[in-house]
């Protein structure tokens, strides 16, 4: 079982919310995931990205891949925190 970290799209139409999930590859995009380890508001400008930071390397840790996307997110994180640091 190949385990991933995704979005999972909530919220309205042309109003996207998404939270950060850890799921099964395949699960569908919203379907049943593993857990729920943050969230990612792409409407703030730029956009929020929350997460556990404990339960992400937990899931990093026994093998669970970012797809795409949440590694693009997870680099912007780390690059804004070394910048203000």
């Amino acid at each position: 079982m190949a385990v991933h970290i995704r979005l999972a799209r909530y919220g309205s139409k042309k109003n996207p919310f998404y939270r950060v999930v850890v799921t099964d590859q395949r699960s569908p995009r919203d379907g049943r995931f593993l857990e729920t380890i943050g969230t990612f508001d792409p409407s703030k400008n730029p956009g929020k990205l929350d997460l556990k930071a404990d339960r992400l390397a937990y899931w990093q840790g026994v093998g669970a891949l970012p797809t795409d996307t949440v590694a693009n997110l997870l680099r912007r994180r780390a690059r804004e925190a070394g910048a203000s640091a």
